[in-house]
């Protein structure tokens, strides 16, 4: 229902920006405005989007949790969507999603309202195994080695592109 109600309001607000700035400063200015939001926006979603896969990559090497980093990341990108497509409300909830602290406050909220059952890193355990328990670095693997004493000798003469 909400989703529907989204898909009915946006484009009704967008048409009511547009004429209401149109009558107010011209066409070409509003169509000027509109192109240079996009033109911005694009800007600001790539230098923000590269600083939160950096953030990202950071928290996988740490082994920290990467929902927070994740939830930047989709927001960023979710104002990409929103400032390419043309509107000023749009463009006006895009670029609040670019700010750091408006993405705090929204994830602070979804934190609130959405309990996290489980957190694992690294690969699921086989349900099935007598092992499932294990931790991987538990785990031995025997086996046997033979030392070869002589050299083998080439069957073939190299045809130049590899090293001798």
């Amino acid at each position: 229902m909400w989703l529907f109600v989204a898909f009915l309001l946006v484009p009704l607000i967008e048409i009511a920006l547009f004429i209401q700035i149109g009558g107010l400063i011209g066409l070409w200015p509003t169509l000027g405005i509109v192109i240079l939001t996009a033109i911005l926006g694009t800007y600001l979603v790539r230098s923000q989007g590269l600083m939160a896969l950096n953030n990202l990559r950071g928290s996988f090497s740490r082994l920290e949790d990467p929902s927070e980093p994740l939830a930047h990341g989709a927001m960023i990108l979710l104002a990409g969507a929103l400032l390419l497509t043309p509107g000023f409300f749009t463009d006006a909830v895009g670029f609040a999603l670019l700010a750091p602290p408006v993405r705090l406050m929204l994830i602070a909220y979804i934190r609130k309202n959405i309990k996290v059952q489980r957190f694992e890193m690294g690969p699921r355990p086989d349900p099935f195994s007598d092992q499932s328990t294990r931790r991987p670095r538990d785990t031995v693997i025997d086996g046997e080695y033979h030392e070869m004493s002589e050299t083998k000798k080439p069957t073939h003469q190299g045809s130049g592109w590899t090293k001798h």
